[in-house]
């Protein structure tokens, strides 16, 4: 009988290969964790407006939006989501009611509804509200158009309810367009939050959202600039990837945060159990990542700076 013996050089442990590709991401989701445990951000008592936009679909812009705000919540930040997006998938992934019967955003816009007489508190997050959406909005872009200062009127809802409502983070979800809707959250908001999907057609949405940007800033809110961007669905094993988060970098260097998301399952299943991902594991790969950037976001001074 043959006997072999074991190097005294390895461990069991090591003989199952501790030193992987897993074991070092598991590593590292564990020291991050616990970085956001002694993370501290402090509050001004300044409400910060941020309107998330891009023209591109699909960029992660609905669950950048609501992911930030339940992280920010989470902070301590009093945080309200306005849905200005006619499918309502912000109102859903806040769970928040939002049918046809709800009071919602198209009840401010057309009917002037204060805001406080349709905001809700969302289940996830005692500092955490909604502004919902419904389906009566997709007819609003239509109905605007022979509205009085109809560009301006969520501004001025906006700046009444936070009169009586303190908010630190107000942060509204455009749709996918440059049409009435995103015009008002352009005029309502001082900053411009753009997700970016890491892959090429991306950076050409980017050039045209900035030229959009320029038009609001020259006819109707010269405050109003780009403060943040977010690279989402990031896959580190490409190329491309590596390549369109360089290039955003390099042309946005003060603007794009450390942090990118990454590519998730738990970010995409979140959803449809009507909550965040932040709600519904956040301990995953994707809800560290995102409460990463919303100690960014909450870190940073808003500069008053326009982009050129």
């Amino acid at each position: 009988m043959f006997h072999v013996k074991q190097s005294e050089k390895t461990s069991a442990n090591e003989s199952f290969g501790m030193d992987t590709p897993l074991a070092r991401e598991l590593a590292d989701l564990s020291a991050r964790r616990r970085a956001l445990e002694a993370a501290k951000v402090e509050f001004t008592g300044d409400t910060r407006v941020l309107t998330v936009s891009n023209q591109k679909g699909g960029v992660g812009k609905t669950t950048s939006a609501v992911n930030i705000a339940s992280a920010l919540a989470g902070l301590g930040a009093k945080v309200l989501v306005i849905d200005l997006d006619p499918q309502g998938n912000a109102s859903t992934a806040l769970g928040v009611p939002h049918s046809a019967e709800t009071p919602s955003v198209y009840d401010v816009l057309i009917d002037e509804f204060p805001l406080a007489e349709i905001v809700q508190p969302s289940p996830e997050d005692p500092n955490l509200f909604c502004a919902p959406s419904t389906i009566h909005l997709a007819g609003a872009e239509i109905e605007l158009v022979a509205q009085v200062a109809r560009e301006h009127r969520l501004r001025r809802a906006l700046e009444d309810y936070l009169v009586d409502n303190a908010m630190d983070f107000v942060i509204i979800d455009c749709p996918p367009s440059l049409g009435l809707l995103t015009i008002n959250a352009f005029t309502a908001a001082s900053e411009v939050f753009i997700p970016i999907q890491c892959e090429y057609y991306a950076l050409e949405g980017l050039s045209q959202l900035l030229g959009s940007i320029q038009m609001i800033q020259k006819h109707l809110n010269p405050a109003l600039h780009l403060s943040t961007i977010l690279l989402t669905m990031f896959d580190g094993r490409t190329r491309l990837a590596q390549q369109v988060a360089e290039e955003v970098r390099t042309h946005f260097p003060d603007q794009v945060l450390e942090t990118v998301i990454p590519r998730s399952v738990r970010v995409s299943e979140a959803p449809s159990f009507g909550q965040t991902v932040i709600a519904y594991d956040g301990q995953s790969a994707g809800a560290i990542a995102y409460r990463e950037a919303a100690v960014e976001i909450a870190s940073r001074i808003a500069t008053q700076s326009k982009e050129k």
